[in-house]
């Protein structure tokens, strides 16, 4: 029958319930039993009522386990073509099996051909959307990708020096696949100051690199030297990476400040489908983080996935200019994980 308990329906059962059906019932959905000749007509009451709270006890262990998803939050701008930016970092989440939250920086007025307009969110309205997301879903892995100005560096600087036992993936967004410009020059300078030492890994393309270093990089040579000054920022570790770079063969560089080195090499894809390929790297990156990978089997997973998602793109015509990977290749159930 149905009662009302509390403030809330509840369903109790009632009439011929003992220790043979009692856990199957409670199975069933109800809320709590109504239990009398099951006590009462058995040979030993309180043998009977015993068993009979056992039974129950052992079934509400099975029912009240609880689960929770591997969650990542990127803070990016958000790209209106959907190839990079958010849009791609929460495909790149949701295809590997995670659960995406963002915190937008940008609205950017974009298509595969390019950008024509950028608009910052307010600081205060991204130190929220950071907090919020932190403080109730708790993610265990953190992006940032686009962060347009100063005012917004000093923002999530700000906000993120409470939460530095969660990795975060920064991926120095300066310049898009079709050349234009994502950051403001003031911002550069701010950003290595105050976001670099709180990142677990920063993973700038070529262009990139050359912008923070200010040295002509043209070869594998080149990229290593480019490393260490940006270890000097205080980030953990940094990747450099070298698709930008002619040839078959193409070669990611990673220095830890511990000065464990490692190369990554992956055959090169002949397609203009690129856009949004760093920051699908860098979210993968994160994603397998907060899965659980150390952060060179992370970084190894992300590759293998971005590269899988490009070359299941290469020949999909998506707009007049550079079109975006196939994110969703081979997409992931969304992962449970048992709570402790």
């Amino acid at each position: 029958m149905q009662n009302i308990v509390g403030n809330r329906n509840s369903l109790i059962a009632i009439c011929h319930v003992d220790t043979s059906n009692a856990a199957p019932i409670i199975a069933t959905g109800a809320d709590c039993l109504a239990v009398v000749s099951g006590i009462c007509s058995a040979f030993g009451p309180a043998q009977a009522t015993e068993k009979l709270r056992n039974e129950i006890e052992k079934l509400n262990n099975v029912i009240m386990k609880r689960y929770k998803y591997p969650s990542v939050l990127t803070i990016a701008g958000s790209d209106s073509g959907g190839g990079a930016g958010i849009q791609a970092d929460l495909k790149t989440f949701s295809a590997l099996g995670c659960f995406g939250t963002s915190a937008i920086t940008a609205i950017t007025v974009q298509n595969t051909r390019g950008v024509t307009g950028i608009q910052s969110i307010l600081p205060e309205i991204v130190q929220g959307q950071i907090k919020v997301v932190m403080d109730d879903i708790k993610p265990s892995a953190i992006k940032i990708g686009m962060v347009h100005s100063a005012e917004l560096v000093h923002a999530i600087a700000q906000t993120l020096r409470v939460y530095q036992q969660v990795p975060v993936v920064l991926d120095p967004v300066m310049v898009a696949t079709s050349g234009d410009k994502l950051i403001q020059d003031e911002t550069i300078a701010v950003l290595k100051k105050e976001l670099f030492p709180l990142a677990t890994i920063v993973t700038p393309n070529l262009d990139e690199a050359q912008i923070l270093t200010g040295l002509s990089i043209q070869n594998l040579e080149d990229m290593n030297k480019a490393a260490f000054p940006i270890l000097e920022t205080g980030c953990r570790s940094v990747l450099v990476k070298g698709g930008h770079l002619k040839g078959i063969r193409l070669f990611d560089i990673y220095r830890h400040q511990n000065g464990q080195e490692e190369i990554f090499e992956t055959s090169a894809i002949n397609t203009n489908n690129t856009h949004g390929t760093g920051c699908s790297l860098s979210s993968a990156i994160a994603a397998y983080l907060a899965m659980g990978s150390n952060l060179i089997q992370a970084i190894k997973e992300a590759k293998d996935y971005v590269h899988q998602a490009i070359e299941n793109g290469q020949d999909v015509k998506t707009g007049e200019g550079n079109g975006p990977l196939n994110h969703f290749f081979n997409p992931k159930k969304l992962q449970k994980y048992e709570l402790e």
